[in-house]
């Protein structure tokens, strides 16, 4: 049947309503209104397709036929248009993302990348010992350190204490080399130097960290021992919390770890020994370096060292002499939950790793009565359950524990024997980046010859990393 002349008309006229409610400047429409414009073009061609086969076989004036092909022509435009709009915001956001990531990765120099960061803390504590008073310059008083915990003297009253020496500044940069990268790592903060006192101007000198070069796996410089695993520290408000069980020392070396995991490093060797009145001595005539080889899987880490103790006719009676030490650390971080929580434990065992234990809390070895080297052994360990309230809150309940089998004919009462401590947190994150805590710790000591004391800590801290 032939459609009427004005059949022809209200359809051209429905035809022309219909592309002014779709031909919509592209340039109003975000991402998901051009989602919409494109369905909307899809349904008006298959509308014009279909009126192109009905006019077919109709009687369609020339007029009908060119209003028909030129809206045709415009839905293609349309399209068009529409597509390099997506392009360009496509290409736009491809910029905006790039410059966020330059932001965030430091900035460039040539084909180096370079990064700043670090923190700023302050600390405010109250502690109070009881088995004697801790020196008001003792670096005891910044953090806790196992082997000064005051022992066999009488209880003092709470002393406050501020200090903002851990505050840290970090440089690192990165430079492309064929398909591998070049890169360095310096670090430095003000814990455990000299300076002014706490009359005037609190001016403490700072100190090298970390310093490093890394390329293709390989670590050559000053970095956190192979034998410890920095990522199951526990989240506290002291400077490590579970000092009394975790293996802390940072040395030079030569280190390699692959891309499956497994790493082997040397280490600068110091071999420590205690005298017969609990003394410590350091021979500096160590010939090997230690060696230390890891496996990181997943939420786990394996590490081992082996040690050669030296010591030269300078020191010991008969000659020199040396002694092999040795020791093995299981340690990892294991997510609980889908929340946030975690369990972080460390445990490690050995002789002759007195420097590689809490600060040295005892030394490698003692010397017997021959006039050689005896390695002492150790056991040490933490637990820590990290509980995440909010996006802006968590806890940290910790403990940690040390044990020493010292030769205590050889090396007098005065070393430690055994130290142990716990301590509870609340972290709160106002605003990114910006950590507010409060922490309470409890610590004791007691050395060979029985003597005890303990250590109270209240501490406060606001830190702000950049």
């Amino acid at each position: 049947m032939v459609s009427s002349s004005s059949g022809i008309g209200r359809r051209k006229y429905a035809i022309a309503l219909l592309a002014a409610s779709m031909l919509v400047p592209a340039t109003a429409h975000a991402a998901d209104e051009r989602e919409s414009v494109d369905d909307r073009l899809d349904r008006l061609e298959a509308m014009i397709v279909a009126l192109q086969q009905q006019m077919a076989g109709q009687q369609a004036g020339a007029a009908q036929s060119e209003a028909v092909s030129q809206l045709s022509t415009a839905v293609a435009e349309t399209r068009a248009q529409n597509e390099a709009l997506a392009q360009q915001q496509a290409e736009t956001e491809a910029r905006v993302a790039q410059v966020e990531k330059d932001s965030t990765n430091g900035f460039r120099v040539g084909d180096t990348t370079i990064k700043i960061g670090g923190y700023a803390k302050m600390d405010a504590k109250s502690i109070r010992t009881s088995g004697g008073q801790l020196p008001g310059d003792s670096v005891g008083r910044d953090f806790l350190i196992p082997s000064l915990i005051p022992v066999g003297g009488s209880s003092s009253d709470w002393d406050t204490h501020f200090h903002a020496r851990q505050s840290r500044f970090i440089i690192s940069t990165a430079t492309p080399v064929g398909d591998k990268s070049i890169g360095s790592h310096l670090e430095l903060d003000f814990l455990v130097t000299a300076g002014g006192d706490q009359r005037v101007s609190n001016s403490y000198t700072p100190r090298m960290r970390q310093a490093f070069i890394t390329y293709d796996g390989w670590t050559f410089g000053q970095a956190w021992s192979n034998f410890q695993n920095v990522a199951a520290l526990p989240d506290s408000v002291d400077f490590v919390g579970t000092m009394p069980g975790t293996v802390f020392v940072r040395q030079p070396m030569i280190r390699y770890k692959s891309k499956s995991g497994f790493s082997v490093s040397v280490e600068n060797p110091e071999t420590a020994i205690t005298t017969s009145t609990g003394g410590r001595i350091l021979p500096a005539d160590d010939k090997l370096p230690d060696i230390t080889a890891r496996y990181d899987g997943k939420g786990f880490t394996v590490a081992a060292i082996v040690r050669q103790l030296t010591a030269s006719d300078a020191v010991l009676p008969n000659g020199s002499d040396s002694a092999f030490g040795y020791g093995l650390s299981i340690s990892g971080k294991v997510p609980i939950g889908s929340g946030g929580d975690d369990f972080r434990f460390m445990g490690t065992v050995g002789e002759g790793l007195g420097r590689y234990l809490g600060a040295n809390i005892v030394n490698d070895a003692a010397i017997d009565a021959s006039g050689n080297l005896d390695p002492i052994a150790t056991y040490s360990g933490f637990a820590a359950f990290r509980h995440v309230w909010s996006p802006k809150a968590r806890s940290t309940i910790a403990g940690s524990y040390f044990k020493a089998d010292n030769p205590v004919l050889l090396t007098s009462g005065a070393p430690t024997d055994e130290v142990w401590n716990i301590l509870g947190n609340i972290i709160y994150s106002p605003v990114p980046k910006l950590d507010l805590g409060l922490e309470y710790m409890y610590a004791e000591r007691t050395n060979e010859a029985g003597l005890d004391g303990n250590l109270q800590q209240v501490q406060v801290m606001a830190k702000y990393s950049f």
